[in-house]
């Protein structure tokens, strides 16, 4: 029995080398934004999570708005690429908060006033500046994680995982501040809902001889990662 989150995570292994213990894992999908302290096989940590809407959600929801279609991540991210990220300074929700929990539903309403005050706006700079937003926010939370509980590794993914500017500027962020941590994240091939993350996650979990029925299980569509 693997919860879907913890597939996530280990899309990770799928990759050349292996992730180092402990590791702060940034879980970034259509329904989930989140931050998680992975001590080791198993072993997971709530720091912080989405209060609103998950990041993959702002971006199918502002594509929306763009009249871009569905899924909005790769028509953002594809659009962002002519535009000019700082064209328009859109906010970063919850940049200043203490805590590690995240908001775009904000984010969101900000981009739909834009586009009715200024209608004549290119949307590729629309694109550009909302996904600078949602990048520079995640990227930002990830770091004070680092700084706070100083881990040996950094993970990336879920569905957003795909998106080459957060790809790029967690890693650069992370080369800059904090050298020493390794960052891991999954092949492309790897970044949306898959068979073999599902598969790398439960050959820990067979490791520790953690198996289930298939005939008497009962799947739980909102089980959480671990306890809230």
């Amino acid at each position: 029995a693997i919860n879907h989150l913890e597939g996530h995570l280990y899309s990770c292994w799928l990759a050349d080398q292996s992730p180092l213990f402990p590791c702060i894992a940034l879980l970034v999908s259509g329904g989930h934004t989140e931050l998680i302290l992975m001590k080791d096989h198993g072993v997971y940590e709530y720091l912080g999570r989405t209060r609103d809407d998950a990041a993959g959600e702002a971006f199918d929801k502002v594509a929306k708005l763009l009249g871009l279609g569905y899924p909005g991540g790769p028509l953002i991210s594809k659009k962002a690429q002519k535009g000019q990220k700082d064209a328009i300074l859109f906010p970063h929700p919850m940049k200043d908060s203490p805590d590690f929990d995240f908001s775009f539903s904000g984010l969101k309403t900000a981009v739909a006033y834009h586009l009715k005050d200024h209608p004549d706006d290119l949307s590729e700079d629309i694109c550009a500046s909302f996904q600078s937003a949602v990048v520079d926010t995640l990227v930002e939370k990830t770091l004070k994680a680092v700084e706070k509980y100083h881990p040996a590794s950094v993970l990336l993914a879920g569905g957003v995982s795909a998106n080459t500017s957060l790809r790029e500027t967690l890693k650069n962020t992370l080369a800059e501040h904090f050298p020493e941590v390794h960052y891991f994240l999954p092949p492309l091939l790897y970044t949306t809902d898959n068979a073999a993350m599902i598969a790398a996650a439960a050959f820990f979990h067979l490791q520790k001889n953690e198996v289930t029925d298939p005939l008497t299980l009962v799947a739980d569509p909102n089980l959480p990662l671990c306890p809230l």
